[in-house]
């Protein structure tokens, strides 16, 4: 096999005159292109059986687009549909795997956000708990003047290229 690898780049030197003459006219471009060479030679023959196998299938899937929800009215997804393209987004077999994955991602964000950590949803914004400041509001059945007192609240805070795709 290391004979016929060798005659291959041979055979490729006769064909392309240009690449060759190009070669010659630089010596320091010369010397990277060989040094390639001999490690492809060495890894000529485990190359051919690796070809086969290097499949991009394997190592990224295939992305699916997002399904339209069943619910045409409201246009939100069930929790069913949202598993079943997380599955699909993500090259999982089984929905059980996708409903962990998000069960944990759940998880890891309300314990961050308890502990009062920013978290950044890369793409998509910034998640983070506020202190609201205490305030007077007004009852609207009686009209009677009511003290609304200070609370944390979760904000959503959308990046620049998350709003120029939506909006």
């Amino acid at each position: 096999m290391a004979k016929k690898a060798k005659a291959k780049p041979a055979s490729a030197k006769k064909a392309n005159p240009s690449k060759a003459a190009a070669k010659k006219k630089s010596a320091a471009p010369k010397k990277k292109p060989a040094a390639k060479k001999s490690a492809a030679k060495k890894s000529a023959p485990s190359s051919k059986v690796a070809a086969p196998k290097a499949a991009p299938a394997k190592a990224a899937p295939k992305l699916k687009a997002a399904t339209r929800p069943k619910n045409t009215g409201t246009l939100s997804y069930t929790q069913s549909e949202f598993l079943e393209n997380i599955r699909g987004f993500c090259g999982f077999d089984k929905r059980t795997q996708a409903k962990e994955v998000c069960d944990d991602i759940a998880s890891f964000i309300k314990d961050s956000l308890k502990r009062g950590y920013k978290i950044p949803l890369l793409g998509l914004g910034k998640l983070y708990v506020r202190q609201t400041k205490a305030r007077m509001g007004r009852n609207p059945a009686t009209g009677e003047v009511i003290h609304i007192g200070p609370k944390k609240r979760v904000r959503f805070t959308a990046t620049k290229a998350l709003k120029d795709t939506v909006l």
